[in-house]
């Protein structure tokens, strides 16, 4: 759950949410709120018409049977009843005027400033799907009326009584209208971060195969422009790439014909000790071209990927190395597939375990799966490397000036070469002295699943 809402796509959806969430809750706040103010003045009219029908009526029966009419006429909300004795009044109220406007000459009504006790229990108006509540603004007062007979009445404003029902319902489509708007800005999130996951997808196929097929220019028109511009600077690398290793290419080749000649003619000189030296190094410079023509071909992703079984392809290096001489076990099992070249693979793991055995004597291959990922380690039991040596010995031609020297033989390209192939293949390559003397190579490669 962290991951998602760490994604774009995470960050659009719960944007999106929230926002349409509390935009739909203002809404209905402010049109609950009016709903209601404008249901008080209607009700409110309405009492003033009734209040005025009741009044009058009550005028035309006779005095004796007042009592009487009214226990019949009365209705909720509006009690009024023969009064001998009535309050002192208080400043007249909006409604208590109105009703005195209404009622003509002749009339008086006051107003009374203890209101009745259901007036303090009045119930709450629901707003926001019964989720908040505001309290009952109409008139709610007690009023003295005098007719124009002399007599004398007391005229109670009730609140309303509220029934509510389908409360269950309510909130079965407040959670269905939730759930829709959740369901669209999820669909809109994916929308929206769809062409970005592609676009990182992308970047990371190309850090692979440079010669993947280009973007389709597809989508609304910021994203095909963001892709004819992916496709450009993938044909720029290309092309620049194409262009470094062919040039590295032509001069390590063209080197190995003087160099052959000068071989050949060393073969002449009458010192024996001269000759020696010369051809020692004059084999150094030829190793250093091979080496060089290695690196460009490791810069060269025309090899076609393919699906490999790693523990097959480990084993084929490892027996390859012991048959050659070399001290080297392997132990573990990655029982996992992996998508890549074959002749760069091996390649990759054969320049490890040379670099292990040339400098630390012999190599122990550990292979296992850590989320699922293959991890190769390669531990020797040379001297190590300085830490501070660590990240610069993947540079081209850099050695570190210790056993691991000339004097060893290597020409300072091979950690270089396996470093191009694994990043090719999506994997990491590190190293590390380990802690029982040392040094170890940990290599990362990502699984195949051809499901996916």
């Amino acid at each position: 759950m962290k991951d998602f809402f760490g994604s774009m796509t995470g960050r659009v959806f719960l944007t999106l949410l929230l926002g349409v969430w509390i935009s739909a809750a203002l809404t209905q706040l402010a049109a609950d709120y009016q709903r209601w103010r404008d249901w008080e003045r209607q009700l409110d009219q309405h009492r003033l018409e009734r209040a005025e029908q009741l009044v009058m009526a009550t005028e035309i029966v006779p005095a004796e049977a007042r009592s009487i009419y009214l226990d019949v006429a009365n209705r909720p909300g509006l009690e009024l009843q023969v009064s001998d004795t009535l309050p002192a009044a208080s400043p007249a109220t909006p409604f208590a005027q109105a009703l005195a406007a209404r009622l003509g000459k002749g009339y008086r009504v006051e107003s009374v400033a203890a209101r009745p006790v259901a007036c303090d229990n009045a119930q709450r108006l629901p707003m926001m799907f019964g989720l908040l509540s505001m309290s009952y603004g109409g008139a709610c007062e007690s009023l003295n009326i005098h007719l124009r007979d002399g007599a004398e009445l007391r005229l109670s404003v009730l609140p309303p009584r509220l029934i509510r029902d389908g409360d269950t319902d309510l909130r079965m489509l407040v959670a269905l209208f939730m759930i829709s708007i959740a369901v669209l800005a999820y669909l809109v999130a994916r929308m929206t971060a769809r062409p970005f996951r592609q676009l990182a997808q992308a970047a990371q196929d190309l850090g692979q195969d440079i010669n993947r097929p280009p973007l389709d220019l597809t989508g609304a028109s910021e994203i095909r422009q963001a892709s004819a511009a992916f496709n450009a600077m993938q044909a720029r690398i290309r092309q620049y790439i194409f262009q470094r290793t062919q040039m590295l290419a032509a001069i390590t080749h063209d080197l190995q014909t003087p160099l052959t000649r000068m071989r050949l003619r060393l073969e002449k000189v009458s010192d024996v000790e001269l000759q020696e030296r010369l051809i020692g190094d004059l084999s150094a410079m030829q190793e250093m071209v091979r080496e060089g023509l290695v690196l460009a071909r490791s810069m060269d992703t025309t090899e076609a990927m393919q699906m490999l079984d790693l523990d097959s392809l480990l084993g084929s290096v490892c027996d390859d190395a012991s048959d050659a001489g070399q001290q080297v076990t392997l132990e573990g099992k990655a029982t996992m597939a992996v998508l890549g070249r074959p002749i760069d693979l091996r390649r990759c793991l054969g320049n490890l375990i040379d670099n292990a055995v040339k400098y630390g004597r012999d190599a122990r291959v550990c292979v296992d799966r850590v989320n699922g990922t293959a991890r190769v380690r390669i531990r020797d039991s040379g001297p190590g490397i300085p830490r501070s040596e660590l990240g610069r010995v993947f540079d081209p031609f850099y050695r570190v000036e210790t056993s691991r020297s000339r004097e060893s033989g290597g020409t300072g390209l091979g950690l270089t070469i396996a470093r191009n192939i694994t990043e090719q293949h999506g994997g990491s390559i590190t190293l590390a002295n380990h802690p029982e003397g040392g040094l170890e190579v940990t290599l990362m490669l990502p699984a195949y699943y051809p499901n996916k």
